[in-house]
């Protein structure tokens, strides 16, 4: 599974309850269907900006979950889209596989107003634009992006 997946499972582990060590995050993780090891487990937990508390793994003060949840757009868009097509007033934007998700979530995270709704699969999104203008102005930030 992915990173975005992966780091969204750690995130969601730490809100329900206190994960005392990596140990039991990586435990909890195997038991999910992450297949992490040490050093990757510590990268997320670095990359979400998780503190160690008495308790446990948390967020930092002040900070909800889903503020943390993913990394920007820009990189997500980067790493993950392998292109653009558009269909009158419809944009479609195909990702690796697994992806669409969190990248569908980061593009509406930036509340563009081209954008009117967002559909994610596996590998495919659609976003419904207004009209073909705003199709084609939300396919321009997207291919900049990947410049």
């Amino acid at each position: 599974m992915n990173k975005p997946i992966r780091q969204r499972a750690i995130l969601e582990l730490v809100d329900r309850g206190p994960i005392h060590s990596q140990e039991d995050l990586q435990r909890v993780l195997n038991r999910r269907g992450f297949d992490v090891g040490q050093a990757t487990l510590s990268r997320d937990i670095r990359d979400l900006g998780l503190v160690k508390t008495s308790e446990g793994y948390a967020l930092p003060p002040g900070e909800s979950s889903s503020e943390a949840t993913l990394p920007p757009v820009s990189r997500l868009v980067r790493e993950f889209v392998t292109g653009t097509q558009i269909a009158q007033n419809l944009l479609v934007v195909k990702t690796s596989v697994g992806s669409a998700q969190p990248v569908a979530a980061a593009l509406d995270g930036e509340d563009w107003p081209e954008a009117i709704g967002t559909v994610a699969g596996d590998d495919t999104i659609l976003i419904v634009c207004s009209d073909k203008k705003a199709a084609r102005k939300l396919e321009g930030r997207i291919r900049e992006m990947l410049a």
